[in-house]
């Protein structure tokens, strides 16, 4: 088996008689505002499919067209919310892993037998592979991305209905010029914007020192 193809870890583990492989992966780590989402994905044993990729390197017509094929196919799936406040509290790598460990307890129709995630190290029951670029080495993390990335824009485009003069729409709550300027001019939203992060911190004391 080439090690260089999105089936190569399903591959090797159902080779090894593991019937249900989960891939894990999160979203809007890096984001200043909004939460970081994870999703858990068990995938059907052998699945293929050439389209689903990591979902930074696919369009966003493609990304919804995976999203809802793996709603679909899959055995099973989890998608979890972290907020700005657990972020703030836990710091984004500890709210990431907090949410993928919850992520593997609330799937609803199995336990898999393996997890494999991209780089984390989680605490569970269930084995484990934390994997390099996983996103872009297995087919399972890529499903979980496409699913995260997706449920999270969606959620983003909503919260742009409610706070249109920040344009979350356009950004999605990440570090943009246009979200900057609008930190700048409307101040960062109680709850929602990340305040323990440098940028955010930092448009609260020049207000606060105006």
């Amino acid at each position: 088996m080439k090690k260089n193809n999105m089936y190569y870890y399903e591959n090797l583990y159902a080779h090894k008689g593991y019937k249900y492989i989960a891939g894990i992966d999160e979203v809007g780590r890096g984001s200043w505002a909004g939460p970081i989402v994870v999703a858990c994905v068990v995938l059907p044993i052998g699945y293929k499919n050439n389209e689903i990729n990591d979902s930074k390197k696919i369009s966003i017509n493609k990304r919804e067209r995976m999203f809802n094929l793996i709603q679909e196919i899959a055995c099973d799936i989890s998608i979890i919310f972290i907020d700005s406040i657990d972020v703030d509290k836990l710091n984004p790598k500890q709210a990431t892993i907090k949410a993928m460990e919850r992520s593997v307890k609330e799937l609803t129709k199995l336990t898999p037998d393996i997890v494999l995630i991209d780089a984390e190290k989680i605490n569970t029951n269930v084995k484990i592979n934390p994997i390099i670029k996983g996103d872009e080495k297995s087919i399972s993390i890529a499903a979980a991305s496409i699913v995260a990335k997706v449920t999270r824009d969606k959620y983003m485009d909503q919260m742009d209905v409610k706070y249109p003069q920040y344009g979350f729409k356009k950004h999605k709550g990440y570090g943009t010029l246009l979200h900057l300027k609008a930190l700048k001019k409307y101040g960062p939203i109680k709850n929602f914007h990340r305040f323990s992060y440098t940028p955010v911190k930092k448009v609260l004391l020049d207000l606060k020192t105006k």
